[in-house]
């Protein structure tokens, strides 16, 4: 089985390499300082769906982003090379991803998190043998998915979410699973760049229960706003 990239990745390969962090957020990521960590973006394909991106959903039961969707990943730590291992390691542990079927193509630029202090660093990378997944530990992840493409571009899946805090930002209703944060800003960005994005209108928001994920506003987000979208 070949580990190069399919032809359908060639334009997003051709313009990560000259992305900017301001092609993600109008957050200025801070020059020291922060909680180093990283997010294992993972590409694949399958004949039925066509390309799709491996997503978890957290535990309804956690603290801090509750049941809130997100890639892989998490924080840094001391025996991680590099933002490549600690995605991989991090993915492993909470889907049982084995880092022996991805091939690292590129690390995105550091986006940070304000309200936890993260900076995080995207890794994108090609599922080059896909294999079953699961949710290691029930009590931090509960599902595990992997959402086409396809659906993630259709502009009947495609809303804004605002947060009880006012602040605004893209999202991904697909399969179930509302996408929004760091998530589907990361995502959203990732698709135009593609050239996978198709036009939408963005007149549907959908408001956030008061209870749950705080917001992650630093990837593909707006100011705060209070004013429904019309």
């Amino acid at each position: 089985m070949t580990r190069r990239p399919p032809r359908w990745m060639a334009p997003l390969l051709a313009r990560v390499g000259t992305a900017r962090a301001e092609d993600f957020t109008r957050l200025v990521t801070p020059e020291s300082g922060g909680r180093e960590s990283a997010v294992l973006v993972l590409l694949g394909e399958q004949a039925e769906t066509g390309p799709d991106v491996l997503i978890l959903q957290r535990a309804a039961t956690l603290r801090t982003h509750a049941g809130q969707p997100a890639f892989p990943g998490g924080a840094a730590d001391p025996e991680d090379a590099d933002a490549r291992a600690t995605a991989l390691r991090e993915a492993n542990e909470e889907v049982d991803l084995d880092p022996g079927s991805v091939t690292v193509l590129a690390e995105l630029p550091k986006l940070w998190i304000p309200v936890s202090d993260f900076v995080v660093t995207p890794v994108l990378a090609w599922w080059h043998a896909p294999h079953p997944v699961r949710p290691c530990e029930p009590a931090e992840v509960a599902h595990v998915a992997r959402l086409p493409i396809a659906e993630l571009v259709d502009p009947a899946n495609r809303v804004r979410v605002r947060h009880p805090s006012g602040w605004v930002g893209p999202a991904f209703a697909v399969r179930g699973m509302l996408v929004w944060g760091f998530t589907a800003g990361v995502l959203s960005t990732l698709l135009d760049l593609g050239g996978w994005s198709r036009p939408w209108a963005p007149g549907r928001l959908v408001d956030l229960p008061p209870t749950g994920a705080t917001p992650a506003p630093s990837a593909g987000t707006d100011e705060v706003d209070e004013t429904p979208v019309r």
